[in-house]
């Protein structure tokens, strides 16, 4: 055997021997990695801590509100009680309260009301039908503004319940009459506002919209009807409260049924309670018929930007 062969072997079984006596370590145990976290999951949690620290706000912000309207609700109770004014004639709260549930119950409220909404809104929907139109219309052509500015100056400032009995006398003491005069009192805030915000619209849009060749039908339905729709609904807000008002006032000259007949018909028997009960249901059907068109107009006017302190 060579030298070189002996060194060889003696080196690789020194190696071996070494290997050997070296403790093996042992493997180590496999760890799972953490579950990631779903992205939906850290939207939530956020959005949810935003709300809870949004919570006092809210409240904060809702009794402010309601903080005026519960101060006179109180003045109205205590005040009778306290003879601060007539209580034959202002009768507490408390007892108005009574007073409308008792109309509530025996179904003479709800008759009353339906009877209202229906002319009410009837007389609404038709000035909104052709207010806006004709608003439209003589807001953009010229020759048509023309040729109705000066009848138009002359209608709309003739007060609505002045021509009652015109209207009386020409359609009978029926539905139809006074249906007509709330069309009458509605037509005037929607056409004006219309035909103030079809001449408002930014001239930058319609340049900008002229540039790109639009057709007039694309030109009204993608620029004019847009930018027209706060100030055309600021006049139809306007009208809303104009046909409950006016019907009312048409109703106590001359109706079977009504929320306006309920309310003279309590004054001439002394019911003095079911008189102001009229009145609140009158308040709140306002109130609640404003809300709904605000909530159109926002539906409506999505696509404008608010404004960023």
């Amino acid at each position: 055997m060579s030298p070189t062969t002996g060194t060889a072997t003696d080196k690789t079984t020194s190696l071996e021997a070494a290997s050997a006596a070296e403790p093996v370590p042992a493997p180590s145990p496999v760890t799972s990695a953490p579950p990631r976290a779903r992205s939906s999951d850290v939207r939530r949690v956020p959005s949810l801590t935003a709300r809870v620290r949004r919570l006092p706000y809210l409240m904060l912000k809702g009794a402010t509100k309601s903080a005026a309207m519960v101060a006179l609700l109180l003045l109205w109770e205590t005040a009778p009680r306290l003879g601060l004014v007539d209580r034959v004639f202002l009768p507490p709260f408390s007892e108005v309260a009574r007073a409308w549930w008792g109309l509530v119950a025996d179904g003479q409220l709800a008759d009353n009301a339906r009877a209202s909404l229906v002319r009410s809104f009837s007389g609404f929907g038709l000035a909104v039908a052709v207010a806006v139109p004709l608003g439209l219309l003589i807001g953009w052509y010229r020759p048509v503004a023309d040729l109705l500015g000066p009848l138009l100056e002359v209608f709309r400032n003739t007060a609505a319940l002045a021509l009652l009995p015109v209207f009386v006398l020409l359609l009978g003491i029926g539905e139809t009459s006074k249906i007509s005069i709330v069309v009458y009192a509605c037509t005037w805030p929607i056409l004006l506002n219309t035909i103030s915000a079809v001449r408002t619209v930014d001239p930058t849009l319609l340049k900008l919209a002229k540039s790109m060749d639009l057709s007039a039908p694309r030109l009204f339905q993608k620029v004019i009807l847009p930018a027209s729709v706060p100030v055309m609904f600021t006049g139809i807000r306007l009208a809303g409260a104009v046909s409950i008002l006016v019907l009312v006032a048409a109703e106590m000259i001359g109706a079977k049924a009504g929320l306006g007949y309920l309310i003279n018909a309590s004054q001439y028997n002394f019911a003095i309670p079911q008189m102001y009960a009229g009145i609140i249901t009158i308040s709140a059907i306002g109130v609640a018929f404003n809300q709904f068109l605000v909530a159109v107009e926002r539906r409506l006017s999505s696509w404008r930007v608010p404004a960023t302190n």
